[in-house]
């Protein structure tokens, strides 16, 4: 990612929420039936490594918080609690990485998505990370084959800078910015994804960047991973009320 211009780069901190969305983990079941359900949205994340300088649960925090963002101050919108593991076989030659697969977590976004529509008229699945956008993209596609309102938003950061790199790096320092070695960053593999594909898909990440980095964390900063939050919730934010405005219709 080229560097923001400086004035970018002093934007103020991330303004808080107007008004916490509702959050299922810690709601009372009488509660939720005498409110408003509009939509549910349910972060996808992952527990894989995230290069030598960030937690193995960066996707599910980055999806999670960017799902929060966006659902605050919408009222019948709730938000469920993030799953947080995933596909991540590509990345299982790394110690702490967990997967489940495609299929399994195809198979538990369907079923999760056919309870949740005995409560909520429409759902929508805030995916994290790449490896899961064919579980989630099939998981829909089955969903709505059933009938079932149900949609999927996918998190996407520069090409070049897929994993690791400057961008997740500055969304953690603004995040949580004491889960972040930045000691310990390193350069990683800094060709675009599209040309490394085939070889990772083969034989998986630790084949292409030993440290487990697609991309280069140098020159990350919390200002910048400000920046591509409110991006990232302000896209989100108009899939939701693209969601919500086709109800309405």
């Amino acid at each position: 990612m080229p560097d923001a211009p400086t004035s970018e780069l002093a934007a103020p901190e991330l303004a808080p929420l107007e008004s916490a969305p509702l959050d299922l983990a810690g709601a009372y079941w009488p509660g939720v039936e005498r409110g408003s359900r509009r939509l549910l949205v349910v972060p996808v994340g992952s527990l894989e490594q995230h290069g030598p300088h960030l937690p193995l649960d960066t996707d599910t925090r980055i999806a999670a918080a960017v799902a929060r963002r966006a659902c605050a101050g919408r009222a019948g919108v709730a938000l469920a609690p993030p799953l947080p593991v995933g596909a991540s076989g590509e990345h299982a030659d790394f110690p702490g990485t967990l997967s489940i697969g495609t299929d399994a977590l195809t198979s538990c976004l369907i079923e999760l998505g056919r309870h949740a529509s005995l409560h909520w008229p429409a759902l929508l699945l805030v995916n994290g990370h790449g490896g899961n956008v064919a579980a989630v993209q099939t998981a829909v596609g089955r969903l709505r084959d059933e009938g079932r309102d149900c949609a999927s938003w996918h998190a996407e950061l520069p090409d070049g800078d897929s994993h690791a790199g400057r961008s997740e790096t500055s969304i953690m320092l603004a995040l949580c910015p004491d889960a972040v070695r930045l000691d310990a960053a390193e350069r990683g593999d800094v060709r675009p994804l599209a040309s490394i594909l085939p070889l990772l898909r083969a034989h998986g990440v630790r084949a292409v960047s030993a440290n487990g980095v697609l991309g280069d964390p140098a020159g990350a900063s919390a200002a910048e991973g400000r920046l591509l939050l409110t991006r990232l919730a302000d896209s989100l934010n108009a899939a939701i009320e693209g969601l919500v405005e086709r109800r309405r219709g």
